[in-house]
């Protein structure tokens, strides 16, 4: 049982930490050509090793999901197919002339936006021109985002054949009026079509995104939701709070902020749909996902061998990840670098020969020690300290820590930190309690805000 005051007490805004900094401290402008020459650096230490992932972004939706925040492109014209397909292959010709070896694929993730908005036959071209004169790691696993409105048989028919075994679905909600109010319309009978045939192709992984604080979402219509839900068997579930910014995301301002559940409801949801997801025999793997026992995402949890990036928690333990396409963002390691997220300026670079490459982040030491820590609390549980970070844990991390070890979240002492079953709940909160930049801006706020009082 999780406490309510607990839940109450901590319930602030934290973010995901697919990456550490965080996009919001990223520089808005860094320089291509240092990008390149770590590029270049990182891939040759990297690859033989360990393999390399590659996360392909594919934009174009055929219809706005209203609640969405993602990088998308709103057409029902599929002319936009070929030049797209176009850009990409030219961005990872750029790469390629970079790396000295053959690139090792460890994994292999086509996101979105709505990557079945491409035709089957376009899709199979995407993934032969990049894997064309590549190796395939022995344990590789390439995974799709689907949509279960437009995945056809022949999709997954192809996507199988080119060694696709894992697909995510974006299922949300399954209440009608929430599915209307949000722009979404999936009827069950295709949830389930798309499941069942994906089974059939071959695909051993499906995976389920749902989200909690939706407008019009009532705990009548969750329990719904997931007794549907639950029938279907995903092997993972991605159960998400709904994040309402109406001021980046211009869609969301169409919602009646009336009909958003007020917070305590939306516990109610979220508690209610993890007490459903567990008596449901799934596995709480943290960060707000869920698998069932013969899921290698919950093996890789119990193994001490789960990793995550920015495509979520996955089983392949690669520090090396390209992103390929409008908006998509490559994590080398010791650096991170996100693509123009405009579709006419990611054209423009690409096509004048240009690194797509805006926004990133060189990181420091210290940044890499923090890093570490943040990363195995969200996929290990716990930590242990660097003797050469103390001096800055004891004035940044320790009060924090102390707090949480008082409401029974963790266990921690000079060596080193570990969460508590309670504390899982918290994996977030706990990781924020290593976010010098997170806390930096908040010190500063609180300074500024106090010098204007006096």
């Amino acid at each position: 049982m999780i406490d309510p005051s607990l839940i109450k007490k901590y319930d602030q805004p934290v973010p995901r930490y697919t990456s550490y900094p965080t996009v919001p401290f990223w520089q808005d402008h860094i320089s291509p050509g240092q990008w390149m020459e770590q590029f270049r650096e990182q891939f040759a230490a990297e690859n033989n090793h360990n393999g390399i992932s590659l996360y392909i972004h594919l934009p174009f939706c055929e219809s706005l999901c209203t609640y969405c925040g993602c990088n998308k492109k709103i057409t029902t014209n599929h002319t936009v197919e070929e030049p797209y397909l176009l850009a990409i292959a030219k961005e990872w010709k750029q790469y390629r002339s970079l790396m000295q070896q053959t690139p090792v694929i460890r994994e292999l993730h086509l996101g979105g936006g709505t990557p079945t908005f491409f035709s089957p036959q376009n899709l199979e071209r995407l993934v032969r021109t990049i894997l064309g004169d590549c190796t395939p790691h022995p344990d590789y696993e390439f995974s799709i985002e689907g949509h279960p409105n437009n995945t056809t048989p022949a999709h997954l028919e192809v996507l199988a054949s080119l060694g696709f075994r894992r697909i995510s679905y974006g299922v949300q909600d399954m209440d009608p009026e929430v599915q209307r109010v949000i722009n979404r319309i999936q009827p069950l009978t295709n949830v389930q079509r798309a499941t069942d045939e994906a089974r059939k192709k071959g695909f051993t992984s499906v995976n389920f995104d749902l989200i909690y604080g939706l407008p019009l979402q009532r705990l009548a219509g969750i329990q719904t939701t997931f007794e549907q839900v639950l029938a279907l068997q995903p092997d993972r579930v991605a159960f998400y709070s709904y994040a309402h910014v109406p001021w980046t995301s211009r869609m969301q301002r169409l919602f009646d902020e009336t009909q958003l559940p007020a917070p305590e409801e939306k516990m109610q949801l979220y508690l209610e749909g993890k007490k459903l997801l567990l008596e449901g025999g799934y596995q709480d793997i943290g960060m707000d996902h869920f698998a069932l026992p013969h899921d290698e995402l919950f093996l890789a949890r119990e193994a001490g061998t789960l990793h995550r990036n920015f495509m979520g928690y996955t089983i392949q333990n690669s520090s090396f990840l390209l992103g390929l396409g409008v908006s998509a963002i490559s994590d080398i390691g010791n650096a991170f670098a996100q693509n123009e997220k405009n579709l006419h300026d990611y054209y423009n670079a690409i096509n004048t020969n240009q690194p797509a490459v805006k926004k990133g982040y060189f990181l420091s030491e210290e940044d890499l020690s923090f890093r570490r820590y943040i990363k195995d609390i969200s996929c290990k549980a716990g930590t242990l300290f660097d003797v050469k970070d103390l001096e800055i844990l004891e004035q940044s991390s320790f009060p924090l820590l102390s707090q949480l070890q008082n409401d029974g979240l963790i266990i921690y002492d000079r060596k080193g930190v570990k969460v508590t079953p309670m504390g899982h709940y918290f994996i977030r909160t706990i990781c924020s309690a290593f976010d010098l930049y997170l806390q930096r801006r908040t010190l500063s706020d609180n300074n500024e805000l106090f010098s204007k009082a006096i």
